[in-house]
Protein backbone atom coordinates (compact mmCIF):
# COMPACT_ATOMS: atom_id res chain seq x y z
CA UNK A 1 0.00 0.00 0.00
CA UNK A 2 1.41 3.45 -0.86
CA UNK A 3 2.37 5.94 1.80
CA UNK A 4 -0.55 7.63 3.50
CA UNK A 5 -1.72 10.86 2.03
CA UNK A 6 -4.16 13.22 3.63
CA UNK A 7 -6.83 15.66 2.56
CA UNK A 8 -9.17 18.07 4.30
CA UNK A 9 -12.85 18.10 3.41
CA UNK A 10 -15.75 20.03 4.87
CA UNK A 11 -18.62 18.14 6.47
CA UNK A 12 -20.86 18.77 3.45
CA UNK A 13 -18.23 17.42 1.07
CA UNK A 14 -17.73 14.31 3.18
CA UNK A 15 -21.48 13.73 3.27
CA UNK A 16 -21.75 14.10 -0.50
CA UNK A 17 -18.70 11.93 -1.24
CA UNK A 18 -18.75 9.45 1.65
CA UNK A 19 -18.50 6.35 -0.52
CA UNK A 20 -15.42 7.70 -2.32
CA UNK A 21 -13.86 8.93 0.93
CA UNK A 22 -14.22 5.49 2.50
CA UNK A 23 -12.90 3.75 -0.60
CA UNK A 24 -9.81 5.98 -0.70
CA UNK A 25 -9.23 5.26 2.98
CA UNK A 26 -9.59 1.49 2.62
CA UNK A 27 -7.71 1.07 -0.67
CA UNK A 28 -5.08 3.81 -0.61
CA UNK A 29 -4.67 4.44 3.12
CA UNK A 30 -5.72 8.05 2.74
CA UNK A 31 -6.51 10.05 5.88
CA UNK A 32 -9.38 12.50 5.55
CA UNK A 33 -9.61 15.33 8.04
CA UNK A 34 -13.19 16.49 8.39
CA UNK A 35 -13.50 20.23 8.90
CA UNK A 36 -16.20 22.50 10.22
CA UNK A 37 -15.77 26.21 9.61
CA UNK A 38 -12.16 25.60 8.69
CA UNK A 39 -11.25 23.68 11.86
CA UNK A 40 -10.45 19.99 11.97
CA UNK A 41 -13.12 18.22 13.99
CA UNK A 42 -12.62 14.55 13.06
CA UNK A 43 -10.53 12.21 10.96
CA UNK A 44 -11.36 9.19 8.85
CA UNK A 45 -8.37 6.87 9.06
CA UNK A 46 -7.54 3.34 7.91
CA UNK A 47 -8.46 0.62 10.41
CA UNK A 48 -4.83 -0.42 11.13
CA UNK A 49 -4.02 3.19 12.07
CA UNK A 50 -7.04 3.42 14.35
CA UNK A 51 -6.21 0.08 15.99
CA UNK A 52 -2.64 1.21 16.61
CA UNK A 53 -3.84 4.43 18.25
CA UNK A 54 -6.35 2.50 20.36
CA UNK A 55 -3.70 0.01 21.52
CA UNK A 56 -1.36 2.83 22.55
CA UNK A 57 -4.14 4.50 24.54
CA UNK A 58 -4.82 1.27 26.44
CA UNK A 59 -1.19 0.90 27.60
Amino acid sequence: MPANTSVELGIREVRAELSEVLNETAVRGRITYVTSRGRRVAAIVPVPDAEEIEAKRQQ
